[in-house]
């Protein structure tokens, strides 16, 4: 863990706690549109996650798992935790899991700093947060009036991650195959470990996934010795599926 983390134009010690936002592109009106970002870093060294939210800007469960982990103002004892609420700002704006250019940010990465505007956000999540992590948990829900399961997926051919993955403590975790241009998949290339929850639907906030989502990621902090663990009833081991297929209900 570096003694000074740069992020932007910040310049964040250890032991700090700081909230600031990365500047992503400016509107035709000339009004600054930015990413907001929490870091939370202990003095004691250790791993670096990022924990992000609304890739696609209508699953907004993420954004209310961040805003409870910001508000509960955790004590991290090593490392550092960097929290992104909303990583597509102007999909959360329009309620759209898309960017303004009609692109699905979860297939641009690793993006480019002259391409499209999904291109250049996902330039500057990689190359501002992403790269910087060891770790990191990325928070997505299902579609529009498509509820999903509280999930984890991620490569569980990876001990670590299998590790991880069982930790969060959700009734089923999936091994996932990577996806051309998504944040897995690059992420995986510069040997950042990903978990990625999905829980609930899009535009919509679910009680019970927002739940598991907040204290699924406390888990893999204690389970990284990041946080104090939590005292809780020993969870059933989670079913570990290779595949998955969509089901319909008729009414």
């Amino acid at each position: 863990m570096p003694d000074i983390l740069e992020i932007g134009e910040h310049r964040i010690p250890r032991g700090s706690r700081v909230r600031l936002e990365i500047p992503v592109a400016q509107l035709s009106t000339g009004t600054q549109v930015a990413m907001p970002v929490q870091v939370i870093r202990s003095r004691k060294a250790g791993p670096v996650v990022f924990i992000s939210a609304a890739i696609h800007g209508d699953e907004l469960n993420g954004v209310e798992i961040i805003r409870r982990l910001i508000a509960k103002a955790p004590t991290i004892t090593s490392g550092s935790v960097i929290l992104v609420p909303m990583v597509n700002v102007f999909g959360v704006h329009s309620l759209s899991r898309y960017t303004p250019d009609r692109r699905d940010l979860n297939r641009t990465f690793p993006g480019s700093e002259k391409g499209s505007l999904a291109g250049r956000l996902a330039h500057i999540f990689m190359n501002e947060i992403v790269n910087q992590c060891d770790y990191g948990i990325d928070l997505h829900t299902g579609a529009i009036h498509r509820s999903n399961l509280p999930q984890i997926r991620a490569n569980l051919k990876d001990d670590e991650t299998r590790r991880l993955a069982e930790a969060f403590g959700v009734p089923v975790i999936l091994n996932s195959e990577l996806r051309d241009g998504s944040l897995r998949q690059i992420a995986a290339e510069q040997g950042t470990r990903i978990l990625l929850y999905e829980a609930g639907e899009a535009l919509r906030f679910d009680e019970l996934s927002i739940r598991a989502g907040v204290k699924g990621v406390q888990n893999v902090l204690a389970a990284l010795g990041m946080m104090r663990k939590r005292s809780r009833r020993n969870l059933p081991e989670p079913f570990a599926a290779n595949k998955s297929k969509i089901g319909r209900a008729h009414v």
